[in-house]
């Protein structure tokens, strides 16, 4: 349950980020994607600082023997660059690029009851169920 809670309280903080860098305006992130363009440097800067903070923490959290709401880390294990991957990152990429919304921002989105995001993120689940038919059947 504290666990949840955490989990809970991450998304929010997250979700709140994402809001307040206007991140999950759609037409801020296009004008980012267009170098050639309107291009709107800004979310560049978002990015430039959020990535030191994790950068230092998580050099600093490994150190523990556990953290401090579980048992144990549970870090992703280093995986090859295959077909699948390749092929799900221009997936991703094109999404990305017609519509402005990458996941997080989408469902950031639909606390604002924007249909943009609704199609977006029920895109995203109709992405994952043609993956599982089509690779995960048994």
């Amino acid at each position: 349950m504290k666990q949840n809670l955490i989990a809970l309280l991450c998304g929010i903080l997250f979700g709140a980020g994402l809001s307040l860098s206007h991140m999950i305006n759609p037409d801020k992130v296009l004008n980012f994607l267009d170098i050639t363009g309107k291009w709107d440097p800004s979310l560049l800067l978002v990015m430039l600082g959020a990535l030191p903070i994790p950068f230092l923490c998580f050099r600093i959290i490994l150190k523990r023997p556990a953290p401090i709401f579980g048992d144990k880390f549970q870090l992703p294990g280093k995986m090859p660059v295959n077909t699948g991957l390749v092929i799900g990152s221009v997936i991703f990429g094109i999404g990305w690029g017609m519509s402005g919304y990458c996941p997080g921002p989408a469902i950031t989105s639909l606390g604002l009851g924007s249909s943009e995001s609704s199609i977006m993120v029920a895109s995203i689940f109709l992405g994952f169920g043609f993956y599982n038919w089509i690779f995960l059947r048994n």
